[in-house]
């Protein structure tokens, strides 16, 4: 089957070649799973009671547990569309300084994120063992789907972590090389003579002409005295 050479740019290009990246799907994955959590609690996660018409969690009518979800949800979407943006600005080519503390930064919040996310997961969960079963009309199923894709994203933060800890491995400073004001000055520490450069030494010995001379330093040579020369009297 033969693609036209307009599709087979597009492939190309950088935008769809940075769509493919694992990191890439894993953020946007991670980010609906986060736009589903808070925004099922938020709309239907607070509901009125059958002999009342005040609004109630339906999570064991517990305000805290539907407002952990809905805020940890909100800031895990934020955090992922501000990382698919830095994540670009580091394909389009950055500074070696800037690549690493990303990367570090990246490791650090997946693996907060998977933290806050298991103790979300079994905090809704515990609510919702202990709500009862007839206490709200509607909700029910927003409930079940804040709980489920808070354990989703566990997995998928996890998995977050993991790709951020391969890329801290594979971009490693080498060492003694380090670039100055990334302007491309490179230092490099000096090594030792090796059996294959040696060093030109002065070979030692009487028949050669050129070793007092190249063994020698000039400035080490014995200056000579100075002549006294008698003057007569006339």
């Amino acid at each position: 089957m033969h693609i036209p050479e307009s599709l087979q740019d597009l492939a190309d290009s950088e935008a769809v070649q940075f769509l493919k990246r694992p990191k890439t799907i894993t953020r946007i994955i991670a980010g609906v799973f986060s736009l589903i959590v808070f925004s099922s609690l938020l709309t239907d996660g607070y509901q009125n009671k059958t002999e009342s018409s005040t609004l109630h969690c339906v999570l064991n009518s517990n305000n805290v547990a539907c407002s952990f979800a809905v805020g940890a949800g909100l800031l895990a979407f934020l955090s992922c569309l501000t990382f698919l943006a830095l994540d670009a600005h580091e394909s389009r080519g950055g500074s070696a300084r800037f690549k690493t503390a990303f990367q570090l930064l990246d490791f650090i919040l997946a693996v907060l994120w998977t933290g806050i996310w298991f103790v979300g997961f079994c905090f809704l969960a515990n609510q919702w063992q202990h709500s009862s079963p007839k206490g709200f009309l509607l909700g029910r199923s927003s409930a079940k789907a804040a709980i489920t894709f808070a354990f989703f994203s566990i997995l998928i933060w996890i998995f977050q972590a993991y790709l951020a800890l391969q890329d801290l491995r594979n971009d490693t400073a080498v060492p003694y090389k380090r670039s100055l004001d990334e302007g491309g000055v490179v230092l490099t520490t000096l090594s030792p003579p090796s059996a294959a450069s040696p060093v030109n030494t002065p070979t030692a010995g009487p028949n050669n002409l050129s070793y007092a001379s190249s063994a020698l330093s000039p400035y080490l040579t014995t200056p000579k005295a100075p002549r006294l020369a008698m003057m007569t009297d006339n």
